[in-house]
C-alpha cells in the first residue's frame, strides 16, 4: 500500500529561520504586457513564479533562466535585477524532512522562444494580471513580490523590523 504523498510545506513563527538552513534562490518576472507568468506547483498546488535554488557553479541569473525552461519550457532572458527577498518568519519544510529559510533573488526575464507548457514541477501554468494574480493561493514568499514583479513597485527587499 502506498502512503500519503509528502508535500512542500511553509513553517511560520518568529524568527523560525534560524532554526533552518539557509538557501540561495532566484525567480523570473516574466511579463507579455500587462500578465505575468506564474506556475502551480506539482508539490504543494501552490501558485509561485518559476524559480528554484541556485546550483554551485551557477550564476542566479543563469538560475532563473534555467528554472523558466525546466519547469515551462519557456527560453527567456534575464534583463534587471528586481529585488532580494527572505523572511526569517518562513521556513520552507521539504518532503524529505530539509528545512530552509530562502534567501530569493528577483529577476526581470523576457521571452526568447517558446510557449509555456507543463512539467514534473508544474501542474498548471498562466499569464495572470495583477488583480487575477491576487485571487490566486501563492507560497508565501512570492506574495509580497508581485507589485514590483508587475512593475507597479520598486525594487523589492525585506524591510528591517525596528
Amino acid at each position: 500500500m502506498i502512503g500519503p504523498v509528502k508535500k512542500t510545506t511553509h513553517e511560520y513563527g518568529d524568527r523560525i529561520g534560524a532554526t533552518a538552513v539557509l538557501r540561495v534562490g532566484a525567480a523570473a518576472a516574466v511579463l507579455d504586457g500587462d500578465r505575468l507568468l506564474l506556475t502551480r506547483r506539482s508539490d504543494n498546488g501552490e501558485w509561485c513564479l518559476p524559480g528554484g535554488g541556485v546550483d554551485p557553479g551557477e550564476r542566479p541569473a543563469e538560475t532563473a533562466q534555467r528554472e523558466v525552461l525546466e519547469e515551462t519550457g519557456l527560453t527567456v532572458r534575464v534583463t534587471d535585477l528586481l529585488g532580494v527577498y527572505s523572511d526569517p518568519d518562513v521556513v520552507v519544510s521539504y518532503p524529505d524532512g530539509n528545512r530552509a529559510q530562502i534567501v530569493g533573488i528577483l529577476f526581470r526575464a523576457e521571452q526568447v522562444e517558446g510557449t509555456a507548457g507543463l512539467s514534473d514541477e508544474v501542474t498548471e501554468v498562466g499569464w495572470f494580471t495583477a488583480e487575477e494574480a491576487a485571487q490566486l493561493t501563492l507560497i508565501a514568499n512570492h506574495v509580497p513580490l508581485l507589485p514590483t514583479a508587475f512593475g507597479t513597485d520598486r525594487p523589492y527587499f525585506n524591510e528591517p523590523v525596528h
